[in-house]
């Protein structure tokens, strides 16, 4: 309790902290009118877009300085934690199909009977097997890693593979061995139950007073009678919807759904409901008077019920097979320890699948084809583990064979880690820079024509969402755009895709408003939300932490 209390007194310490905080985050008016404005006000405008892809990327060679440059110059986007690279080779525990056929003909061989010896009696006797037991609780106790189900079950509850299948078996036949996701099962009809489920829809009309109807409800019962026989009828009249005079008459809970009670079986609901829902045909539609009140009652589908006895085996593997699978594991993972070849290259002839996993983190618990595997995760973050480093784990499902290939420390990313995102951007940069300094000066005209492409146009452009279709997201063509006066023509323009010339062919503001309350209230409701993690990133990054989790957990 101690602990309990000095955390409920951290907790509000923390959120009266942020609670300053937010009080002190608020929107004016005025920024409440710009935010509108800038979903309501909009521009059309020509132009011409020039792609970066019109460029190929092999007539620029970029240089590691440049790379490195452009991290230095980027220190925020390229700062990383430690993580670790790491391969392996999985050994899955599974039966082997040899396996498979021993359990299936181990649970065939319990159909039959069998003789068996009693030495106390000095006499033989005949086991009845799963055919002809009269007691399939007592046998699947013995026999089966499932239970007998006492319990009916309608066909939408069977395996949908299946169900067909099982469904139509006559009382006392049976069917398998089949597979049914893990398991071999053999499966016998116990019983049966015609229509022995029901789904119904009513209207429910209750007066006051009723023995369990809602107090609320201030009718007479004769009252509720009248609009009850009132409603039988208009149920009954040709193309009447009765899923929508539940909604607005019923008084049940189940007015929202139209009336629907979904599936029952005998003895679920109030006696004389069950003995209208079971003892008319379907489509059937009349008036139930009982304990609720009276009820509207229509008859929409009736299924059948069986009981079935299912004999099951788990598809597991043999000791056999897992002693191997040890071996085997084992054995590459010795041969891939004293071989000069690289990981992947001895899994391969070895007819092994490779599966990397990258960056990792040093509190990382699941890992792709792994799922919980701490062990694994500490292993590649253990200082003494090198690159290159080999080791066999035993898994909850089998062995994995891990190799270290990669350490990242924390700090700036190294040229050859960000390439591969600092490469498009600083190729970007110098394509734009070409397609501008070669069309300088064009007008719309001349830039598409000398640059195969096309004069296009795009309405209704705003702010908020600066997307030009055909183009993308453009946030620097469509600001430049509202900056422009009507008529007028940018310069050349930078953009995601590529180099912009742009032409406003129309303005238009959004109507004014009386007052812009409602959003300004509406933005400062959003920086209120960000504010608890916002706070919490600012002071993280402003703050020394030495995370030692890792070495405990």
């Amino acid at each position: 309790w101690l602990q309990d209390e000095e955390a409920i007194i951290q907790s509000s310490k923390e959120q009266s902290y942020f609670n300053l905080i937010r009080a002190g985050v608020g929107a004016t008016l005025k920024e409440g009118e710009l935010d509108y404005k800038l979903t309501t006000d909009k521009v059309d405008i020509r132009y011409v877009r020039v792609p970066y892809t019109s460029i190929p990327d092999s007539t620029f060679i970029i240089t590691k300085k440049e790379i490195s440059d452009y991290i230095s110059a980027h220190e925020d986007e390229y700062k990383q934690q430690s993580s670790r690279d790491i391969q392996f080779v999985y050994f899955e525990d599974k039966a082997s199909i040899e396996d498979e056929t021993t359990i299936k003909d181990q649970i065939t061989k319990l159909l039959g009977d069998t003789v068996e010896y009693f030495e106390e009696r000095d006499e033989t006797d005949t086991i009845p097997g799963f055919r002809n037991t009269k007691d399939n609780a007592a046998f699947l106790d013995r026999n089966s890693d499932s239970k007998f189900d006492t319990i009916f079950k309608s066909k939408n509850e069977l395996p949908i593979k299946f169900a067909d299948t099982l469904m139509a078996l006559d009382i006392g036949e049976l069917f398998g061995p089949y597979q049914d996701g893990e398991s071999f099962k053999i499966t016998k009809m116990v019983n049966k139950k015609p229509n022995g489920s029901v789904k119904a829809s009513h209207i429910l009309i209750t007066w006051e007073g009723a023995e369990r109807g809602n107090p609320e409800i201030k009718r007479t019962k004769e009252e509720a009678e009248a609009k009850a026989n009132d409603l039988l009828k208009q149920a009954k009249a040709e193309g009447a919807v009765f899923a929508q005079l539940a909604r607005d008459n019923s008084d049940g809970p189940s007015a929202p759904r139209g009336g629907d009670l979904g599936y029952f079986q005998e003895g679920v609901m109030t006696p004389k409901f069950n003995d209208f829902a079971f003892g008319n045909a379907e489509g059937h539609i009349g008036l139930v008077e009982t304990e609720f009140g009276y009820h509207i009652v229509r008859v929409d589908d009736k299924e059948d019920l069986v009981q079935l006895a299912t004999l099951s085996r788990e598809i597991e593997a043999s000791e056999e097979t897992l002693n191997t699978l040890f071996t085997d594991a084992t054995k590459f993972e010795m041969a891939a320890a004293s071989s000069e070849k690289p990981f992947s290259d001895l899994a391969k002839e070895y007819e092994y699948l490779v599966r990397p996993v990258n960056k990792i983190n040093a509190l990382d618990e699941n890992l792709p084809g792994l799922s919980s595997q701490r062990s694994i995760v500490q292993w590649a973050f253990n200082a003494e583990t090198e690159i290159g480093d080999i080791k066999r784990f035993g898994i909850s499902n089998g062995y994995a064979v891990v190799q270290l290939t990669a350490k990242y420390e924390e700090g700036l990313m190294s040229v050859e880690d960000a390439s591969a995102n600092v490469l498009p951007k600083i190729r970007k940069v110098k394509k734009a820079a070409k397609i501008i300094s070669q069309n300088k000066g064009k007008s719309l005209e001349d830039l598409a024509s000398d640059n195969n492409t096309n004069i296009s146009t795009a309405s209704a452009l705003t702010v908020k969402t600066p997307t030009i279709p055909g183009a993308g997201r453009e946030p620097l063509a469509v600001g430049t755009a509202f900056a422009l006066a009507q008529g007028s023509v940018s310069d050349l323009i930078e953009g995601e895709t590529g180099v912009f010339k742009i032409e406003v062919t129309k303005k238009e503001e959004g109507p004014k408003l009386e007052n812009y309350t409602t959003f300004a209230n509406s933005l400062q409701n959003t920086n209120g939300t960000r504010v608890n993690a916002s706070v919490f990133n600012a002071l993280k990054e402003n703050s020394e932490i030495k995370d030692n989790r890792a070495t405990f957990y």
